[in-house]
């Protein structure tokens, strides 16, 4: 028997029409019927959640008497797409910060010398731009779960980041100009990292309250 036949005589020994179903499931009737006759799959958690409303086994439904080899590999195919996916937006997420991080430097070094370039920098830069880019690409990677329970840990890497955004045009200009070397600013990489703290527990719970 196909999976499409045990998601028809599951719903039916349940007694729930397909409308029932449906609206248990928070889905179309047209999607119900299109998985019964097998003109398109159910993805693995509605397979669960029929699992449940029909009251019926997991391992009925995608096991029982055959392999279902379509349906596996369609489930296969399926989580490949989804890891494809994820892999790409963990890769613009990083690919957006870093050019934007790396046209605040460019623009600190070669922008006209203008009066009041180091206060535009400052708040323009420094205090408003990467920290609201940091906040948003952090608030991304918290809803879209990037990294899984890794991702926390990406609020260390902005963290240093925006504390090397600070030495790499105030101080680098101070270390070329009094010809001494100092030490990065170490409290902008827990500014940056806080920043980011909430970015993320904030896309996290957004998440959450999604499912």
């Amino acid at each position: 028997m196909d999976i499409g036949s045990k998601i028809r005589k599951s719903r039916v020994d349940a007694k729930l029409t397909q409308e029932q179903a449906a609206e248990a499931l928070g889905i179309s009737r047209q999607t119900i019927s299109n998985w019964e006759n097998e003109k398109s799959y159910p993805d693995i958690v509605s397979v669960l959640k029929m699992s449940d409303l029909y009251q019926v086994s997991l391992d009925y439904l995608l096991k029982g008497e055959s392999s279902m080899s379509s349906y596996m590999d369609y489930l296969d195919e399926s989580t490949n797409q989804v890891k494809s996916r994820r892999r790409l937006s963990a890769l613009i997420v990083v690919l957006s910060y870093l050019t934007i991080w790396t046209l605040a430097i460019l623009w600190f070094w070669f922008s006209p010398d203008e009066t009041g370039k180091a206060m535009v920098y400052a708040l323009g830069v420094i205090w408003i731009i990467i920290p609201l880019t940091t906040f948003i690409l952090s608030l991304l990677i918290g809803e879209m779960d990037l990294w899984g329970r890794c991702k926390w840990f990406a609020s260390i890497a902005f963290g240093i980041m925006y504390m090397l955004l600070a030495y790499m045009s105030f101080s680098l200009a101070n270390n070329i100009a009094t010809g001494k070397v100092n030490e990065p600013d170490w409290t902008l990489l827990l500014v940056g990292a806080v920043i980011s703290l909430l970015g993320i527990g904030v896309g996290h719970l957004i998440s959450i309250l999604k499912k």
